[in-house]
């Protein structure tokens, strides 16, 4: 059975970015789809899409559900590649819109086997390529304490990163085997001494160590100015983010680039592009909070170029 995602303010994003039903649009994280289904929906048969994801499944729903939609073009790898892959089609300061929905799907979650949550015990991986980089097991099996309480403390945001840092370093000297997701769910929970109302206690380390693997923080501040520089003057870019790290890179991001920077020793040139930012941040209904629970934390900041 097919586990479906629901993605987040769909009507918003479309609503947003579709300036030019013609134009050339880009769904850099596609998932399962959901805002590829919807832009298509309003787009001319002329125009064209281009659908982004590093997970090898992703890309496989992708090329079967939309292998008979000529204006659907499949992308494989991380979206730091963005500039690499225009600059190879020809369409670089073309793209009429960007959209990147942020964070892990539905699919990736309830499979056991990708260790992305507790729920159900399974190998410790949290790789958004599973053929690709260090799993979190390897990870954990090689960071220092400093380190370790630092992505914790810093990527977690966990109060409790040193407790939780040292409690991970003194299990793996004692050499009890391999590392899954419920062992380390179980360590933690014993660990901390108090826990958040409706939510486990691992729920920030697990976050923290899959942005330390997937190296996400990164990976947007890397992409946010290549897509910047996609776009057509007018285009739009449109963020849609989990947690308040990401949100606060979109955010600064927007806010750096609305003027021109001044020339400086040390800045000797300006800007290539300017993004100014629209209107305030769009938040889910509640409403579709209901009916996602998922969508309880989405936020979604817009931008357009304009120079």
């Amino acid at each position: 059975m097919e586990i479906t995602h629901a993605p987040v303010l769909v009507e918003e994003v479309v609503r947003s970015l579709v300036g030019d039903p013609a134009g050339i649009y880009i769904d850099a994280t596609y998932g399962r789809g959901g805002h590829t289904r919807a832009l298509l929906a309003v787009l001319d048969p002329s125009a064209r899409l281009l659908v982004c994801d590093r997970d090898p499944e992703a890309l496989e729903h992708a090329r079967h559900n939309f292998a008979g939609d000529a204006r659907v073009q499949v992308l494989q790898g991380r979206f730091s590649n963005l500039s690499h892959w225009l600059e190879a089609e020809g369409v670089m300061g073309q793209i009429q819109g960007i959209v990147f929905d942020l964070g892990v799907s539905s699919p990736q979650f309830a499979d056991p086997r990708r260790g992305f949550s507790f729920q159900t015990d399974g190998p410790l991986d949290m790789r958004m390529s599973p053929d690709a980089g260090r799993s979190a097991a390897d990870w954990l099996s090689r960071v220092n304490l400093p380190e370790l309480e630092r992505v914790i403390w810093e990527w977690g945001e966990e109060r409790y990163a040193r407790r939780i840092a040292r409690a991970i370093i003194s299990e793996r000297r004692a050499g009890k085997g391999e590392w899954t997701t419920g062992r380390l769910a179980q360590l933690i929970a014993r660990t901390v001494p108090r826990r958040e109302r409706d939510k486990h206690p691992a729920t920030r380390t697990f976050q923290a160590i899959r942005i330390a693997v997937n190296e996400e923080l990164l990976e947007l501040e890397t992409t946010l100015p290549q897509a910047a520089r996609s776009l057509r003057i007018g285009g739009r870019l449109l963020v849609v983010s989990f947690h308040s790290l990401e949100d606060r890179i979109v955010k600064h991001f927007f806010r750096d680039h609305r003027e021109p920077r001044q020339s400086s020793p040390d800045s000797p040139s300006p800007h290539e592009f300017r993004v100014k930012s629209l209107g305030r941040p769009v938040r889910p209904t509640v409403l579709e909070c209901r009916n996602n629970p998922r969508a309880r934390s989405a936020i979604l900041r817009l931008g357009e170029r304009v120079s």
